[in-house]
Order: structure tokens, then C-alpha cells, then sequence
């Protein structure tokens, strides 16, 4: 078994809650209210400083140059596109920059938190394993709605689109074989915390999803 299907039956009941979740059900089928993805944008949105730093750090313990590369690549799309895709969704939701600033919820918090941990530790191994969850995740409840009907709105279909298809898979795949590999060189205590890393990102994902499709009630 791949270290990273081990970690993932480890986290199997926050995983399954979190890539099956009634709000991603809902933004697929386009049955999702737009101020429930407004406010579900506000607080993603909140994760991309977070984000770059941690895969900046990722880069920079990657070890190799070849290692590095498909991150940096996935960091430019990070800054670029989906950078743009939130501009442009806050602007048709009717998202003015009071509404930006709304104070992160709780589950936004938690999982900045954890990145800002990892992006500090020193250890590629807990940087990999936060990449993991947030991308491995987010790819397994886009994948089974893709491509996108041509129907929805573009901050439904075009948040569909750039979590699937053949580019993110691609990304996905690199960052799960890095950990695969880093797994191997890693003694028993440091797998430990991988796995406590893992389980906790995992389970703030569901955490997440969860006020998400509760519409944030503690922001």
C-alpha cells in the first residue's frame, strides 16, 4: 500500500465526510445559494497567503531542483488564475471589501494555523502532508463532477474546473509521490507525526465544509 492510501484509511471517516459533502454536492448541482458561496469564498480566500508561503517553504525543502519544479509551476497557477477566479467571483456575487474582511471562522483559523506549523517546521514531510490533504481532497469531490455543466454559473463551474482535470491531477499526483518517497526515509516517530498531521488537516477539512454549508454561523 502507498504511505499516502495508509494516511488517507487513517483519516477515512473525516476524509469521506469531506470529499462527499453535502456542500460540494449542492455547488455541483448548482443548487447552492449564492450567499453560501459567497461566504464560503471570503473564508477560502483566507488560506491563499497561508498557502503560497507553505508551498514557498515546500519548494525550498524539495530536494532537488527537479523535486521543486512541478510546485513551483502549481505556485505560479496559485497566484495567477485562482488569484484571478476570486477577484472576479467576489465582483459578480456582489462581495465588496468590507465583506473581505470579514473575520476568519473558526475552522479557517484552525487550518491557517496548521499551515503556518508545517510552513515552520523545518520538515518536508509536514509541509507535504497539509499540501496533500488540502489538494488530494479537494480533488476527489471535484473530480466526480467534471467537466462542469455549461449551465452554472462561472464561480460554480470554474471552481469545479480548476480542482480537476488533467492539470490538477497532475499536481496531485507529484505531491503524493513526494511524500510516498520522503515517507521512506522517515523513522518511526516522525511517520507518527506525519499521520497526526494528516488526520488534523484532514479533519479541518471537514470542519470547514461543515460551517461552510452552515453559512459560517461563528464569523
Amino acid at each position: 500500500m502507498r504511505p499516502t492510501d495508509h494516511l488517507r484509511d487513517l483519516a477515512r471517516p473525516d476524509w469521506d465526510a469531506a470529499t462527499r459533502h453535502a456542500f460540494t454536492d449542492a455547488l455541483a448541482a448548482g443548487t447552492l445559494p449564492p450567499e453560501k458561496m459567497a461566504a464560503y469564498l471570503v473564508q477560502d480566500y483566507k488560506f491563499i497567503g497561508g498557502f503560497v508561503r507553505l508551498l514557498a517553504s515546500a519548494i525550498a525543502h524539495a530536494p532537488s531542483l527537479e523535486d521543486s519544479v512541478p510546485a513551483a509551476q502549481f505556485l505560479a497557477l496559485v497566484t495567477g488564475p485562482e488569484n484571478t477566479y476570486f477577484q472576479r467571483s467576489f465582483e459578480a456575487l456582489g462581495v465588496d471589501a468590507a465583506m473581505q474582511a470579514a473575520p476568519a471562522a473558526s475552522p479557517t483559523r484552525a487550518f491557517q494555523n496548521l499551515m503556518a506549523e508545517a510552513a515552520s517546521s523545518g520538515r518536508y514531510e509536514q509541509m507535504l502532508a497539509v499540501l496533500v490533504v488540502a489538494e488530494w481532497s479537494y480533488l476527489s469531490w471535484a473530480a466526480p463532477h467534471a467537466p462542469a455543466p455549461d449551465d452554472l454559473p462561472f464561480w460554480l463551474g470554474e471552481w469545479i474546473a480548476l480542482h480537476s482535470g488533467d492539470g490538477f491531477e497532475a499536481v496531485v499526483a507529484y505531491l503524493r509521490d513526494q511524500l510516498d518517497r520522503t515517507w521512506e526515509t522517515l523513522d518511526p516517530d516522525r511517520r507518527r507525526a506525519v499521520e497526526a498531521t494528516f488526520l488534523r488537516a484532514t479533519e479541518l477539512e471537514r470542519a470547514f465544509f461543515d460551517a461552510a454549508w452552515a453559512g459560517f454561523a461563528d464569523a
